[in-house]
């Protein structure tokens, strides 16, 4: 069977195409650019996401046709959170509101307030990345707009719509609004009314392993498929990525270092720790949740920092010592887009301390890393506080491609970090395997990733990180009064 699997990021748009025992016959992507109209905006146009997800197809169908003809069935993955409005007639009304957009503040604090069930409901503390607040914000400040919207739609359903036809979501994805009943597994008409919506503004929910919807019959001519292949429900990015490498029992985790940065832990039920902004959604695949930490800048802090530098990330890396045992003397918070867990604080902005007259850019470089690293313990720590404690995890995304890096975390952390094969990809490949789920697999098609290698805490090196974080905590007070 081969599947074919498209992820919707941040910075791009990756298919690829899975044949059987998970090997990746080929892969495309095309770049996204994010706009950013006022400080703390953060926006896309559908179209384009549309338009990479076809140029992409056009590619893989010029380099593969004979494979991409035989494909059955179609996996979707997408960033969470991002508010898409399609008028009554199914067209975009306003650029989408993105994940780690900082505008509706004022909106959930009015949320907490006038739906005091909030979080005992939806697992999750009310913060501006999420789509509910979004629209509050729409409400307020373009009201026009508002009383026009037919339909909301996360990116990935709004990829299905151009590609099927179908209004449908999954439940991973649909966590992320707070508009689910999270331990229920459907639409809370009660959320949607603390926001003046309604359940007919919401597509029909499914499993991210069910069938849901079939390829429009101009896109399967387009593409040469010799028959309709049919769409699964699909996942949110982090549970898509938790199906690449297997992560769909209990007790599995992995760390992701992409745009954002998560802590992933797949849980039995529904494990709500709202107050130190963890959180609590459904897995993709049925009878099964997970909890996370995230952090709103992770790979993309080395990625600004490179950008600042003139210099390719690969050359920051190059100038730090792959074995380093010793600490950066600067310190970095790394808040470019504000912070989720713990701090659920939208304006937060972060910033190097410590500099003197001899800093070298190799010691900003790896306080850059070690700033992202503490962070994650933060979330870890929030973890261990809604009774989660991981014994070790899968390391996927952008920044797990550094040695340095993995080992860094690894110290921080106090567990053993592993490397995994098609991390880059993990996302399209976990859509790709949520496909084969939906044409009639089991979930064992989801089995763990192959280790590539395995990064140990690092005797005499645990005692450091520990006490470098509790220093490390004290730029999120300095930083938070300072962006006030």
């Amino acid at each position: 069977m081969i599947t074919l699997g498209i992820d919707i990021g941040t910075s791009g748009v990756k298919v690829a195409l899975l044949g059987e025992h998970d090997h990746v016959l080929a892969h495309s992507s095309r770049p996204l650019k994010v706009s950013r109209p006022q400080p703390g905006f953060s926006e896309q146009a559908p179209e384009d996401w549309w338009q990479a997800t076809c140029d992409g197809l056009d590619d893989l169908k010029a380099r593969h046709a004979a494979e991409l003809a035989e494909v059955t069935a179609i996996g979707l993955s997408g960033q969470m959170h991002g508010a898409t409005l399609l008028d009554a007639a199914g067209e975009v009304l306003r650029p989408c509101i993105l994940w780690n957009d900082g505008r509706s503040e004022a909106e959930c604090a009015e949320l907490e307030r006038d739906w005091p069930a909030l979080r005992e409901v939806t697992g999750n503390i009310a913060m501006p990345g999420f789509t509910a607040p979004k629209l509050l914000w729409v409400r307020k400040h373009q009201p026009d707009l508002f009383a026009r919207t037919a339909k909301v739609l996360l990116p990935k359903a709004y990829l299905r719509w151009r590609l099927a036809g179908e209004y449908a979501e999954d439940m991973s994805d649909a966590s992320g609004t707070l508009w689910l009943d999270v331990g229920a597994r459907r639409w809370s008409e009660a959320a949607l009314a603390a926001c003046g919506m309604r359940l007919e503004q919401m597509p029909r929910l499914v499993e991210g392993s069910e069938p849901a919807g079939q390829l429009r019959p101009e896109l399967v001519a387009r593409w040469g498929f010799r028959r309709a292949p049919i769409l699964a429900g699909g996942a949110g990015d982090n549970a898509a990525g938790a199906v690449g490498v297997g992560a769909v029992h209990p007790g599995d985790a992995f760390v992701s270092l992409g745009t954002s940065g998560v802590l992933w832990a797949t849980t039995a039920r529904f494990a709500p720790n709202p107050a130190r902004a963890v959180h609590a959604f459904c897995h993709a695949v049925p009878n099964t949740w997970h909890q996370m930490g995230v952090l709103l800048s992770a790979a993309s802090a080395l990625a600004w920092w490179a950008s600042v530098c003139g210099r390719s990330e690969a050359e920051l890396l190059a100038e730090l010592d792959s074995e380093a045992t010793g600490a950066s003397p600067v310190w970095f918070a790394p808040y470019l887009s504000g912070e989720r867990t713990p701090h659920n604080d939208a304006r937060v902005r972060g910033g190097f301390l410590g500099l003197a007259a001899d800093t070298t850019r190799a010691q900003m470089t790896l306080a850059v890393l070690e700033g992202v690293a503490y962070a994650m313990r933060d979330a870890q720590q929030s973890l261990s506080g809604a009774g989660t404690t991981l014994a070790e995890a899968s390391l996927i995304g952008g920044g797990a491609r550094s040695p340095l890096w993995a080992q860094i975390l690894a110290d921080v952390l106090g567990i053993p970090l592993h490397q995994v094969a098609e991390s880059d990809i993990g996302c399209a490949l976990g859509a790709a395997r949520l496909a084969r789920m939906a044409a009639g697999e089991g979930i064992t098609v989801a089995r763990a990733a192959t280790r590539l290698r395995s990064f140990l805490p690092r005797p005499g090196q645990v005692a450091l990180p520990a006490q470098r974080h509790a220093d490390w905590q004290r730029l999120y007070p300095l930083a938070r009064d300072l962006a006030r």
